[in-house]
């Protein structure tokens, strides 16, 4: 029974289910939940999952292809293009002194040469799939930490091509002909002359370029026209696996391969609806991914050499972390940025998983070694999420918030101080607007590389964490009379008011949340200048579509605000109910059919009937109709 496929599903399932639960519950990352799964489940501990997590490695490492397939989707090829002196210049700098490092570090502790420098190979790549995840979670992407990392790990992607090419020639023909896991290793690069192999690559990346504007798009155009939302699902599948299969064959990286096709698509008007197609897809595979990686951790390997292992896992993070701060201090990150980079990528990936077998197939690492060279990979992707959680709770907190430029001496402080957190594209609308009609506001925000260019913009900003009392008073607070809290992030909005209701009760708060669920929360808080980003957006829409009926817009203008402030007037009341499922909903329908009454009231009533005072297509019309009476 236990070797069903079903009893395995479901023990994958529910370890993910209850694991992932308890670490979010506790405030960390859903890759925990998974690795800590995996642990539980697999032969080591409880044993629910045999030997055979190898294979289930290699299944799941289809997530970490799909996920890069959708971060393709989502980079168009000239800002990729744009991106070459980042993915070249860090990803080869991370690579070269990497490898360089840690082959005269395993040269020393006694290993073969050849062996060194495969596991230097191995050693130079990071987790795509812990980091990237990760990153998406935190939101954090489009920071400078975030696209650094995705050009480090783009370029390491790359490189794995031709690490997997020079493998072969490190191994004795004699040896590599008698292993019997050589047959499962051919590739069609190995049946190739040198020369040719190159050309091989060429060709099939041209193939995926002409292959996904000739061919892939007017599948997808056929395919809509069915209007069947299932072939659409396996049409997307089958874009993955058919561009997979062909790196794969080819001897180049599946990942890349799916990046690069997603490169190729991401201008197609099929982009977002693939994205949102293959979404839950990825999440699942890169959950069942992790979970393997952490049911792959040997410990009766570890039991054996405890001390060894260990001492060559902090060896290996602690050169990665200081040749990634170095890289990082070479590109001009700040502190924080690099403190994150060093943290994030100091970690072995999944691709060495991939190297080291293929070493192993050809005879050049002996059996104790691959052994524990796996442990030692899969225990470093395992530790990565929490030396980041230290790093974010306990190091950056310290070290990482930096000192505010002072305000050109010509600066004109303004009596009605305002202190702005976030600047992305809501807070940037705001500050921008404010600084229109005269008020400076202090803008806070986590982005230290973002915090330099408002700066030189010239407005007064500070980098760090706004939920920090000694930051919120280094940048003003007890001058300050309003804070504007523009990040969609519910936990800050949070904390912040909690600091200003506790410490500076005389500061307005006024709040952004996403919905109005979040809304809820902070009424309850006791906070009343509550925003919802898209209320009055959506609002607008439906006053155009009215307006272009024929409906008068100054009518129009009076029932919007009428709308707003009864559902206002609706979201004080319920904000009691959402833990009562049932009386919400209840209550909630009433509410809406409540507002629904007034408003129609209202505009029978003929409160707005004959309010066309500026109403100018109105006056035109009666104008018009005046005069050729």
């Amino acid at each position: 029974m236990t070797g069903s496929i079903l009893f395995e599903a479901i023990v994958f399932l529910v370890g993910a289910i209850f694991c992932v639960s308890i670490a979010k519950r506790l405030g960390l990352s859903s890759v925990i939940g998974y690795l800590l799964a995996g642990v539980l489940i697999g032969p080591y501990v409880l044993g629910f999952i045999g030997n055979e997590g190898e294979d289930i490695l290699h299944f799941a490492e289809f997530g970490v292809v799909m996920m890069l397939f959708l971060i393709g989707l989502e980079i168009e090829p000239k800002n990729f293009w744009n991106m070459r002196k980042a993915i070249f210049g860090m990803g080869g700098i991370q690579v070269g002194a990497t490898m360089l490092l840690s082959y005269l570090l395993f040269v020393l502790i006694g290993f073969e040469w050849k062996v060194a420098l495969v596991i230097s190979m191995a050693v130079a790549l990071s987790s795509t799939a812990i980091a990237m995840q990760t990153i998406k979670e935190k939101g954090l992407m489009t920071t400078t930490f975030g696209t650094s990392s995705f050009a480090i790990l783009l370029f390491q992607d790359i490189i794995v091509i031709f690490m997997l090419g020079f493998i072969p020639l490190l191994a004795n023909p004699n040896e590599a002909i008698t292993s019997g896991n050589i047959d499962e290793q051919t590739n069609l690069l190995e049946s190739l002359p040198i020369g040719f192999q190159t050309l091989a690559i060429l060709f099939s990346v041209g193939l995926v370029i002409v292959a996904g504007r000739y061919l892939i798009v007017p599948m997808l155009r056929k395919v809509a026209k069915t209007d069947v939302r299932e072939l659409l699902i396996a049409a997307a599948f089958l874009i993955v696996c058919g561009i997979s299969f062909i790196m794969e064959y080819v001897g180049i990286s599946p990942a890349l391969g799916a990046f690069l096709g997603g490169v190729v698509l991401s201008n197609s008007e099929f982009k977002h609806e693939l994205e949102s197609t293959l979404e839950p897809f990825k999440n699942l595979l890169l959950g069942l991914f992790f979970m393997a990686v952490g049911a792959s951790i040997n410990f009766i390997v570890i039991a054996k050499s405890p001390f060894t292992i260990i001492g060559v896992l902090i060896a290996i993070i602690a050169l990665k972390g200081i040749v990634l701060f170095i890289t990082g201090h070479i590109f001009k990150l700040k502190l924080d940025q690099k403190l994150l980079l060093t943290f994030s990528l100091a970690q072995i990936g999944e691709f060495a998983f991939v190297l080291l077998s293929f070493a192993f197939g050809l005879n050049i690492l002996e059996q104790d070694q691959m052994d524990m060279l796996l442990v030692i990979t899969a225990l470093s992707m395992s530790i990565t999420p929490i030396i980041s959680i230290i790093n974010e709770r306990f190091i950056l907190p310290k070290i990482g918030t930096k000192e505010s430029i002072k305000r050109p001496m010509d600066h004109i402080a303004k009596s009605q101080k305002v202190i702005l957190v976030g600047f992305g594209h809501f807070g940037s609308t705001i500050g921008r607007f404010l600084r229109s009609h005269g008020v400076e506001a202090t803008i806070l925000d986590f982005d230290s590389n973002r915090v330099d260019f408002l700066r030189k913009m010239g407005f007064e900003v500070y980098y760090g964490d706004a939920t920090r009392l000694d930051l919120l008073e280094a940048a003003g607070i007890a001058e300050a009379k309003i804070i504007i809290c523009a990040t969609n992030r519910l936990s800050v909005s949070k904390a912040i008011n909690k600091i200003v209701k506790e410490k500076y009760p005389h500061v307005e708060l006024m709040i952004r949340t996403k919905n109005r669920y979040d809304a809820y929360e902070l009424l309850n808080l006791g906070n009343e200048n509550i925003y919802r980003e898209s209320l009055e957006t959506s609002l607008k829409l439906a006053k155009d579509v009215l307006s272009k009926m024929g409906f008068r817009k100054y009518t129009l203008n009076r029932q919007v605000e009428n709308f707003i402030k009864y559902d206002e007037d609706s979201l004080r009341r319920l904000a009691s109910e959402p833990k009562r499922e049932e009386d919400y909903i209840f209550k909630a329908k009433q509410e809406l059919e409540q507002q629904e009454k007034y408003l129609d009231e209202d505009f029978k009533r003929g409160v707005v009937e004959f309010d066309n005072h500026w109403d100018s297509e109105h006056i035109k019309k009666v104008l018009e109709k005046t005069k050729n009476q």
